[in-house]
């Protein structure tokens, strides 16, 4: 990071912090389909202005309960699911969401809302009156732990935990290349505020449903191999679900089984939507295996976005065409890069 975007950076996170520790009333808010980062972001930050003795509520859909197993001991309760009466007198924080059509809830988007945006995802499109966007920090959850220390908040056991849960899967246990000296220091303090490493690993990793296996086993079933092992698929389709008894949350991980087979540059999972709603669409999961390619440039060509390594969207394109969109996005970047 050059030294004028520090500066930057730095005036961004002093300006969020005063906007929250004058705002009274806010209303906290993350992406649709939330991760560990998302929800221990929103989580942790919620933890963190209730100290400050802020009137703050949460929001998801009730389309994201329930939420994914791993993610179900972090405590959620009394969250909304639709807007409170006071929204017009609330402070709308957006929690690592790189753009604000990944929240499609309407009264979240419209345009007279006093949004601040706190995210690290590159390809952030700035869309609140206050934007803190830090691309070098390993997760949202290293920002909002970073935002509680200049707020003068003392990191209990209780803020601990979702942070130390958003970072901890966002970095791929430490494995990703977002795995920074900062994020093992952030993650070192959370220890000594009192998280027991174990004790998330085991409910974030080691909880896993019957069904998730299964579902595990259709896709392995459906795994394909293109462009000599470079690019390597699977395919859910609703019948494979039904077969699994499983649900689109059960397809959490598989992406990045995938990502491990020898040979591999890029991994994807293209799973079928199963709510009513969303019948004949695709979600889209790519895992990039190699620094030569960048799976966020091809999802935001395909109306999503991400990280370089970790990316997703979502489309109603045929799944021959939508592998054959793959294929030569890969196929471009590994040769700009050879």
């Amino acid at each position: 990071m050059t030294r004028a975007a520090e500066v930057d950076l730095a005036a961004a996170e002093a300006a969020v912090v005063e906007e929250l520790r004058s705002a009274d009333k806010l209303l906290l808010t993350t992406h649709e389909n939330p991760d560990g980062d998302a929800l221990g972001s929103l989580l942790g930050m919620h933890r963190v202005l209730r100290a400050l003795g802020k009137d703050v509520v949460m929001y998801l859909s009730p389309k994201e309960f329930p939420l994914p197993s791993e993610y179900r001991h972090l405590d959620f309760t009394g969250i909304l699911g639709e807007p409170p009466a006071d929204v017009d007198e609330r402070v709308i924080v957006f929690l690592d969401c790189g753009n604000i059509d990944r929240m499609p809830v309407a009264f979240l988007r419209d345009g007279g809302r006093h949004i601040v945006n706190v995210d690290h995802h590159h390809d952030n499109t700035r869309f609140g009156a206050f934007n803190l966007v830090d691309p070098v920090a390993s997760s949202t959850a290293e920002i909002v732990y970073r935002l509680a220390r200049a707020l003068g908040v003392e990191i209990t056991a209780e803020i601990a935990e979702p942070l130390y849960t958003g970072i901890v899967t966002d970095t791929g246990r430490f494995m990703y290349e977002n795995a920074t000296p900062s994020a093992h220091r952030v993650a070192a303090d959370l220890i000594e505020a009192g998280v027991e490493p174990y004790e998330v690993y085991r409910k974030v990793y080691e909880n896993v449903p019957l069904a998730r296996l299964r579902l595990l086993e259709r896709a392995i079933a459906n795994l394909e191999r293109f462009d000599d092992g470079l690019l390597t698929v699977s395919r859910l389709t609703r019948a494979d679900f039904e077969r699994a008894g499983a649900g689109e949350a059960d397809s959490e991980g598989i992406v990045e089984k995938l990502r491990a087979v020898e040979g591999t540059a890029v991994a994807a999972l293209v799973r079928e939507q199963l709510t009513d709603g969303r019948r004949g669409q695709y979600k889209v999961s790519l895992r990039a295996a190699t620094r030569d390619v960048d799976v966020s440039e091809i999802a935001r060509a395909l109306g999503g976005g991400g990280h370089r390594q970790a990316a997703g969207f979502t489309t109603d394109l045929p799944y021959e065409q939508l592998i054959e969109r793959v294929r030569s996005a890969v196929a471009a970047q590994l040769s700009r890069a050879n």
